[in-house]
This record gives structure tokens, sequence and C-alpha cells, in this order.
């Protein structure tokens, strides 16, 4: 075993740098001409403005009983902002399949774009609120956004263009992205970047909270990451990132062989015993062999461990997966367990 690295002693720790300090977004009080603000950017006057007040309370205000936030109003607006991308993307492109569609609507409602529709349109300062925990964090947005420049709204960070949308959308999404400009190619550049190579690059996706989470692999290491609410984004984002990892700190992935492309068949617990059995193949070795190595707790509740052995050429491996309580899950523990042993051998 090799010994553990020598202790370095260090000195105090820099000085940390005073934090710069934003002035806090603006408040609208007269909650009359919030309202008016608002209605004079739609374009359209409200029968209800109780509703609009509503709209524009966060959680954080609320007091007294019957008062309400903008919280069930989100519920339905969700579902409304959807249908009405739809209906206008499904007739404006009559040649588009669904899955396109699906891309460009994911696209146009998206947290990352309807947030810098908010900041275009300076719509922070009319939602009442008591809570300076998100006010520092939405200024803080607010000064990121100001410096991208300004006609990056409709590119950052999908890519689109101006195209006039119907009724009251026209004004508050203008710019709408669109089938001829919405920025898919990330995805496609790094794959054939990496087919150039020898290489795959696989697309792991997770949850964290409400967002979705996608990992890149390529070589067995992780290249990229992008997240957002929409699955089709998070990918887009983690294309965009590998993308630019493998053109600087990581293009030794693509030119040295690191990893020997096992990483990318590793895969989920549940594919590990597959992919090892064809891994195996491709190289003309023998099929692994699975065997019980223990049976454990009562009959409802019992669990297992599996080892699986591969020979190779010039060695015999074995590895033992984890507790699991089906015997496919133990293979496919102790199967994901040899495809990371090869990956290190």
């Amino acid at each position: 075993m090799a010994p553990p690295p020598a202790s370095r002693k260090r000195g105090p720790p820099d000085p940390e740098p005073d934090p710069v300090e934003l002035p806090p977004p603006a408040f609208v009080a007269d909650r009359a001409e919030a309202a008016a603000r608002v209605e004079r950017l739609l374009g359209y006057r409200f029968r209800d403005r109780r509703l609009l007040e509503e709209a524009l309370t966060h959680p954080s205000s609320v007091e007294g009983v019957g008062a309400a936030s903008y919280e069930r109003l989100e519920f339905v607006g969700d579902s409304a902002l959807g249908l009405a991308f739809s209906n206008f993307l499904y007739l404006t492109n009559p040649t588009l399949g669904p899955g396109s569609l699906s891309t460009l609507r994911a696209a146009n409602i998206s947290t990352e774009k309807l947030a810098r529709v908010a900041v275009r349109h300076d719509l922070y300062p009319l939602l009442r609120r008591n809570c300076p925990r998100l006010d520092l964090r939405v200024g803080q947005f607010i000064e990121t956004v100001k410096q991208e420049p300004e006609d990056d709204l409709c590119t950052v960070p999908y890519g689109g263009s101006v195209l006039k949308a119907p009724k009251v959308t026209r004004r508050l999404f203008e710019p709408i992205i669109t089938a001829e400009t919405i920025d898919e190619q990330p995805v496609t550049t790094l794959h054939e970047l990496c087919q150039k190579h020898g290489r795959t690059a696989q697309f792991k996706t997770w949850q964290k909270g409400g967002m979705v989470v996608v990992n890149v692999f390529v070589g067995g290491e992780m290249v990229g990451i992008g997240s957002s609410e929409q699955k089709v984004i998070a990918k887009l984002n983690a294309a965009r990132d590998a993308l630019g990892k493998l053109a600087g700190a990581k293009q030794q992935v693509l030119t040295t062989g690191v990893g020997n492309g096992l990483g990318d068949e590793i895969g989920e617990l549940r594919e590990c015993k597959q992919k090892l059995n064809e891994h195996c193949n491709r190289k003309n070795w023998p099929k692994p062999i699975f065997k019980l190595e223990k049976e454990d707790g009562p009959a409802h509740e019992r669990k297992f461990v599996c080892s699986v052995q591969v020979e190779t050429p010039t060695d015999n491996f074995v590895t033992t997966g984890d507790l699991m309580s089906r015997v496919k899950d133990a293979e496919n523990s102790a199967a994901q367990k040899m495809l990371e042993y090869l990956l290190k051998f």
C-alpha cells in the first residue's frame, strides 16, 4: 500500500475579499401603478384586477385570512403558457414532428428564458414580497443578465430569433425561439467530435430537487454537466459545457485514450450485466461467470450477494457486488464493479 502523502503545514488563509454589496431591487409600492404597468406591457386590461394583484404577490408577503399569493395561479399559468406555445408552434411549423415541436416549446418556456424575459421587462419590482434573501439572489441574477449582450436574449442559452407571436405573448415573450434558429447543434457537434476520435458521448440524467441534471461522459470521464427544469434543455446545456471542456482542459480525453471507453458502457445498474457481457463478447473473452455468494435474512426480506469472474488472455478478475434484495440486482451490482475495475485496469 502506498504511504500517505506527507502533510504540509499551511499558513493562515488569505483574508476573504469584501463582498460587493448590490443595492436591493426596487419595489413599486403603489399597487395600482404596478398593475397598470403590467397592463401596458401586455396591451390588455384585466376585468378583475384582484387576480392580477394575486399574481404579483409572493408567499412571503401574504398576511391575514383570505389573502393569497401567486401559487395557485402559477399552477394554472404553467399549463396555460404551455398550451399557448403549443398552439402557436403547431400552427407556425406545419412540417415539424412532435419531437422538434416539444424541443421548441421547452426552450421557449424554460426557466432560463423566462427569467431573462422578466429582467428585460423589469417585472421583479412589481412583485409584492418580504424576503431579503430572495431580493439578494434576484439582484445578483439581474446584474449577471445585464452583463450579457443586448441581442443575446434570443441566444442565451439556447439560440433563437425574433418572430412575431400572437396576442399578448407577442410583446411579452419576444424573441420567440424558432426551428431555424434553436441551437440544437451542441449535441450533434459533440457526437461528431467523439466519433472522429473513436469515442462515444453518453448522457446520464438524474433529478436534483425540481431540476433535471444531465452529465456527459466520454471515455469514462465526466466532461460536461447541465441542468434545467426541462430535460431537453438540460441536455443541450450539458453538451455545450462538454464541448467547451473538450476544447480545453479535457482535451486529453479525446487524444490519449483515457478511460478506454468503458465509462460509456457502465450505464445504470440494471444494465450492467448486459453491458459486461457485450464488452467481453467484443473482446472475444469468455462469457462472464456469475455466482451467488451469499443469501441472508428472513424469507420476506431476503438479501443476496453475487460475484462475477472475467477471464482475459492474461488474467482472471473477480469482483463481488453489494447486498441486494433480488438476485438480478446483485448480479448487476457485481457487473458494475467489474466494469469499474476494468476501466481502471
